[in-house]
């Protein structure tokens, strides 16, 4: 049997090729190939990923893909008992420097001062000693709680009361504002993540753990029989004001499931009445957490965090109770790899220069980030918009919020892959010109300007052999959605002849099953005026 290709959804068949070895044998002729160690770097630095495709991409042949070391991934709290471990600071309750004169969040005096202008500002320092990568992490955290809340964290000038962040012994902050320089450690050898720092952060901010509030036996049994006696005492109830909001088991200030056991597999918290619920996460704050922050310190924001492996953005849903704000924003964070956001439906009241209605997402967490998609407005179809990590943002300008809005999006992650909207470039499959690793799952989305068209030429297109391109192959769509028509499915290592796209996007994309694996692909484009 020849190779066979879709083309335009007819297939071509390659001739002059051998194709008589099996599967087992062409992977032992491949052997070399697929070994090499930079396919090893590749992997490491591609991780797999337990996302599922769209819904509109599943189909019986696409690969399964699973992340195996997700529940060996350690929780935030185990991080920082790991970091306070030889910690010389007094500790409560793990990282707490205590001040016994008051209790949790009903002390008044303890939150940072509001400003008329409804902004509270949270001066602080950074140990000159930080390296500039954990300056970013630091300050990219502290965003977060920019962007989705009332609280402004600034470089300090001459303020009295202030954050001094820096590198101690452990990962330790006191309980809301203590006035004058106030210590928070985050050494810089055991707390550099991003849940570590938002943890700290939220302690400063007036927040004990979720698992000490009031009414914790409510929701979790803690299992004495696996806890030392001498650490009993970091489970004791704090007399906490929970305005009226819900317990979080996903919040970043809650203990892992197996804090302080002293029994390998056996649980030191047990979520009830479902003992299956995940406690103890470890990608930083919860939709939950940044609620309590929005409430305890009166942010009337229309701002909201969507996590997971996907979900949904429905415009109405969220903004119903912001009556009076004139912009929404929506942090989507994935669990890691890449967030992706495809609008199902999209019709904003136009204006000139979408100067009153407009959509505009970010790349990443916040609105210093690049721009993927920049003032859009009108009724439209848009191309699905790859992140370069695991989160945009999507901010939301409008004049009146009843208005005729239709406005509904999606989102989920892929392992690989990215949006591509300046003119000439290179697109190539993961690890290029290295073998592409098994299990990749990447969605590429070139954009031209309205009035081009793009003009796709491959350099090189080399995957693995399969008669109905089954196992490894790439898929491009004549538009911007992975349900766009279908300009073809490729595999095997046959030229692809030069395609040029009829509207101003096109979709690339790029699966590989847990076999060898080969080349890949590289291809130029540029864009070309329109008929």
């Amino acid at each position: 049997m020849t190779p066979i290709i879709l083309i335009n959804e007819e297939p071509w068949q390659l001739v002059g090729e051998p194709a008589t070895y099996t599967r087992g044998q062409t992977q032992l002729l491949h052997r070399n190939r697929t070994m090499r160690s930079p396919v090893l770097i590749c992997l490491l630095l591609l991780p797999f990923t337990d996302a599922l495709p769209l819904k509109n991409r599943l189909s019986t042949d696409a690969p399964t893909i699973t992340d195996p070391e997700a529940e060996e991934i350690e929780d935030v709290f185990s991080q920082i008992l790991r970091s306070n471990k030889d910690s010389t600071v007094k500790l409560y309750h793990g990282d707490i420097v205590m001040d016994t004169s008051y209790s949790a969040i009903k002390c008044p005096y303890c939150l940072w001062k509001k400003s008329e202008d409804g902004v509270v500002k949270v001066p602080y320092s950074l140990a000159s000693d930080y390296s500039a990568e954990n300056k970013e992490l630091i300050t990219a955290s502290l965003e977060t709680f920019t962007t989705l809340t009332c609280i402004r964290f600034l470089e300090r000038t001459t303020e009295k009361d202030y954050l001094d962040i820096h590198s101690g012994s452990g990962c330790w902050s006191p309980i809301g504002k203590a006035g004058g320089p106030q210590p928070l450690s985050l050494m810089s050898s055991g707390c550099m993540a991003r849940g570590v720092v938002q943890h700290e952060i939220k302690h400063a901010l007036g927040f004990y753990h979720e698992q000490s509030r009031s009414d914790r036996n409510d929701y979790v049994d803690v299992m004495w029989q696996y806890i030392n006696g001498d650490d009993w005492g970091e489970f004791g109830l704090v007399d906490t004001d929970n305005m009226n909001l819900p317990y979080d088991y996903a919040s970043v200030m809650h203990y892992g499931r197996f804090s302080y056991s002293n029994t390998s597999g056996q649980p030191s918290l047990n979520p009830k009445p479902d003992q299956s619920v995940d406690i103890g996460q470890r990608y930083g704050l919860s939709p939950l957490d940044v609620s309590k922050v929005k409430t305890l310190y009166n942010c009337n924001t229309c701002s909201f965090l969507l996590t997971g492996i996907n979900g949904s953005l429905d415009f109405e849903t969220f903004s119903s109770s912001y009556e009076d704000s004139t912009s929404c924003v929506w942090l989507v964070r994935v669990n890691r790899n890449k967030a992706f956001l495809q609008f199902d439906q999209f019709d904003v009241p136009s204006s000139g220069e979408c100067a009153a209605y407009y959509i505009t997402v970010y790349d990443g967490q916040s609105k210093t980030s690049p721009v993927l998609l920049d003032r859009a407005c009108g009724a439209q179809e848009l191309p699905l918009l790859v992140a370069s990590e695991n989160s945009l943002l999507v901010e939301f300008v409008y004049e009146v919020p009843h208005a005729a809005i239709d406005l509904k999006a999606s989102y989920g992650l892929v392992v690989c892959g990215g949006t591509y909207t300046t003119d000439n470039g290179i697109v190539t499959s993961p690890c290029y010109p290295d073998p592409y690793p098994n299990l990749s799952d990447c969605i590429t989305t070139i954009w031209a300007p309205e009035g081009y068209q793009i003009v796709l030429n491959f350099t090189t297109f080399e995957v693995e052999y399969s008669s109905s391109c089954l196992y490894d192959y790439l898929i491009i769509n004549d538009g911007g959605r992975t349900d766009s028509s279908l300009l073809g499915r490729f595999c095997w290592n046959t030229p692809i002849p030069t395609i040029t796209s009829t509207g101003n996007v096109l979709l690339l994309q790029f699966r590989s099953d847990n076999w060898f694996n080969m080349a890949g692909y590289s291809a130029n484009y540029y864009f070309v005026p329109s008929p």
